[in-house]
């Protein structure tokens, strides 16, 4: 059945203006007042609201299924079979406000858990034969849903046989290094039976948790399917969700630095706090999903399926004390991560600043912005685009011959501070154009015909540069002013979000409050030359290989992205400097990057990501096993030893910078850490190269 905009959402709307006067209120009233107000703020806000009709129908079934029961643990095909007489009545129970779809799904889900959990138990209780050949698809979306219930355990026997498989490769592994007295001695059966007896408490503690879920956790699950029919950055958020919204783990800058949320039965990792202990780190990124937490050496504890509530305070700790992740990587891999919780420092949060000498006479300014900050409740407070300019101030001041914007694994963050810092190297003129839905653009413009940087200028991205990033880096390339330089294209997130409170969107219910809120997209972003950078990104004009070159990454990963749109431009040009010869620039650097062998293996390591994603069966044979991961280990280490040499010379800080930065320990140390690492960036030594002939010496 399809239902138009104005029609549904107008009788919606009276629908609830009339029930409102009445009172008896219990969970399906709630629940129905929900869905209705839910989907009334996307009509009225969402940039491109969609057709609540079968087509949004038969989307939001397949997307809740997914969401519910991705793995294909709990339903078979005579449940599916059972659900599917629903597949185009979504439409019509969310004009209801009924849920006989999701009350079915969760009958249907229990009855799954409880069968598994019989069949995880009866076959933990007896050995595995690991001599037998046969393999294990560890992609659960890449499985069919089971034909019954007998296929059904001979899922979980062959899931429950590769947790135990890995376990036992670690044991065996860690007695031959004779890391473990406790296993010293014991037979590969005693190691076995060890190892599923892990699984096995794994498992039990999962189901504990899943035992604690209620109606509301499932509810939460099927509402942001409704809402993220529309795009994936618009969701439904109760209100101790909302009270965790971009949750700190650093506490009071206490713990690790990262923020979590939660996706699917997985707790993601949504962003890490520059400067907290998980960003020094370095191995912990954005969309890691967390799989176990351990307490220092205590054993580890297994979060899937658990409440982000009770994940973060597994997480939390003090200062000095360790947490180890065993977290999922986008690749598909599995790595354990030490983090020492500590104070966030926020000083490595801000921009900064290097010299770098590409020869005797040739200086170039590097400069360092891992997120556009700006504190808007302090009007004293620090603004990056006034420490940028700083920084370009002290950077003339030792007369370099071109600057380097490094803008990798920037997320973004203030608009104002991205348009006034794009005015840095332009005279006054359009930066990028924000448009409503049904509205005309706001074209956002740098107003100050002052210049303060007027050289060659090269800005680095990759593809976790996202929104502020992905405008400066879209402007300065649309002017003609720098050459880009990066992954295949940055992550395309061109989109913007508010919040809105459901209760005072909803008239009265005063009894069933609060309901939440829900984060709608209200508007996107276009460059002056009028495409978005919505999902495509920003294209580099000159493209380094990376780990990720393969790899479907950002914006157009996730599940129904909003589409790359276009508009028309606004006149834009710039007499400050302009990139000469782009094609001859791109020659040589393509041409320095097929003879550099350290990326032709970067190269090759992407493609066995690629492969390890793609090819997600695994022998269930101990010995096959065992030679696949041994070999494996061999190229992962390997290929981390091309990056233990300097490749960027003549590093060092302003002179100005010195005495302050030497003036207290932990910063000289911060200091001496990123310097390491600078010498070590094989994508800045390309970059150098590149700034050299632009330079023309």
């Amino acid at each position: 059945m399809k239902f138009r905009g104005p029609i549904f959402f107008s009788f919606l709307l009276a629908c609830l203006l009339f029930a409102a006067f009445y009172r008896p209120a219990d969970d399906s009233e709630k629940e129905a007042v929900l869905i209705h107000s839910i989907l009334d703020g996307v009509n009225r806000y969402h940039f491109a609201p969609k057709e609540v009709d079968d087509s949004f129908s038969q989307t939001l079934y397949d997307l809740y299924l997914d969401r519910i029961d991705g793995g294909h643990r709990w339903l078979t095909q005579a449940d599916l079979k059972s659900l599917e007489v629903y597949k185009d009545k979504l439409d019509d129970e969310a004009i209801a406000g009924t849920y006989e779809y999701f009350d079915l799904s969760l009958q249907l889900i229990k009855q799954g858990i409880d069968k598994s959990q019989r069949y995880f138990e009866e076959i933990l209780a007896k050995p595995f034969d690991f001599n037998a050949d046969e393999t294990y698809e560890l992609d659960g979306k890449k499985r069919s849903f089971a034909k019954d219930d007998a296929e059904l355990r001979e899922i979980w026997r062959k899931m429950l046989k590769y947790e135990t498989l890995t376990r036992l490769e670690e044991k065996l592994e860690a007695q031959a290094e004779g890391k473990d007295e406790e296993l010293k001695g014991l037979s590969t059966e005693e190691l076995e039976k060890k190892s599923r007896e892990e699984v096995l408490k794994v498992y039990s503690d999962w189901y504990g948790r899943l035992a604690r879920r209620d109606r509301t956790d499932y509810l939460n699950t099927y509402l942001n399917s409704v809402t993220n029919v529309f795009d994936p950055h618009t969701g439904y958020f109760e209100p101790i969700e909302k009270q965790n919204f971009d949750i700190s783990l650093s506490g009071k800058l206490e713990g690790i630095g990262a923020r979590l949320q939660s996706d699917g039965e997985f707790t993601k990792v949504s962003s890490i706090v520059v400067g907290g202990p998980a960003w020094k780190q370095g191995d912990l990124k954005e969309n890691d999903k967390i799989i176990k937490v351990a307490q220092g050496d205590e054993e580890a504890v297994d979060v899937t399926g658990m409440d982000l509530d009770d994940v973060v305070s597994l997480i939390r700790g003090s200062k000095g004390t360790e947490v180890k992740l065993t977290v999922k990587k986008v690749d598909g891999t599995a790595e354990e991560i030490t983090i020492i919780r500590d104070i966030v420092i926020l000083e490595e949060g801000f921009a900064k600043s290097l010299l770098l000498h590409t020869t005797a006479k040739e200086k170039v300014g590097y400069i360092y912005l891992p997120r556009f900050y700006d504190d808007f409740s302090d009007e004293n407070g620090r603004s990056c685009a006034e420490d940028v300019a700083k920084e370009l101030e002290k950077l003339k001041a030792q007369k370099v011959g071109g600057v380097i914007l490094d803008l990798r694994d920037n997320p973004g963050g203030s608009l104002r501070d991205v348009v006034t810092m794009s005015g840095l190297f332009i005279e006054s003129g359009p930066i990028v154009q924000v448009k409503s839905r049904d509205r005309t653009p706001d074209v956002l413009k740098d107003v100050d015909p002052g210049v303060t940087y007027n050289g060659p200028l090269i800005i680095m991205v990759n593809t976790f540069s996202a929104s502020a990033s992905e405008i400066i880096a879209a402007a300065m390339q649309d002017y003609e002013r720098a050459v880009i330089v990066g992954s295949p294209s940055t992550f395309g997130k061109g989109t913007v979000q508010r919040f809105i409170d459901l209760d005072r969107s909803v008239t009265g219910y005063y009894e069933i409050k609060p309901l939440g809120s829900v984060k709608l997209t209200i508007q996107k972003f276009y460059r002056i030359d009028g495409g978005s950078t919505q999902l495509r990104g920003v294209e580099p004009d000159i493209v380094l290989p990376d780990d990720f070159i393969y790899l479907d990454m950002g914006e157009k990963e996730t599940e129904f992205p909003m589409k790359w749109t276009e508009i028309a431009s606004v006149p834009h040009e710039q007499k400050v400097y302009k990139v000469q010869n782009l094609d001859q620039l791109k020659a040589q650097s393509s041409q320095r990057v097929k003879n550099n062998p350290v990326y032709q293996e970067i190269l090759v390591n992407a493609k066995r990501l690629k492969d390890q994603r793609d090819n997600s069966v695994y022998p269930l044979n101990l010995d096959k096993y065992r030679t696949e991961q041994e070999q494996l280990q061999k190229k992962i280490d390997a290929y981390k030893k091309l990056f233990e040499n300097d490749v960027v010379f003549g590093v060092e800080n302003i002179p100005t910078d010195v005495d302050y930065l030497n003036a207290e320990e932990g910063r000289k140390a911060r200091n001496e850490d990123w310097l390491k690492d600078v010498r070590k960036d094989v994508q800045l030594q390309e970059t150098l190269l590149i700034m050299h002939d632009m330079l023309g010496k």
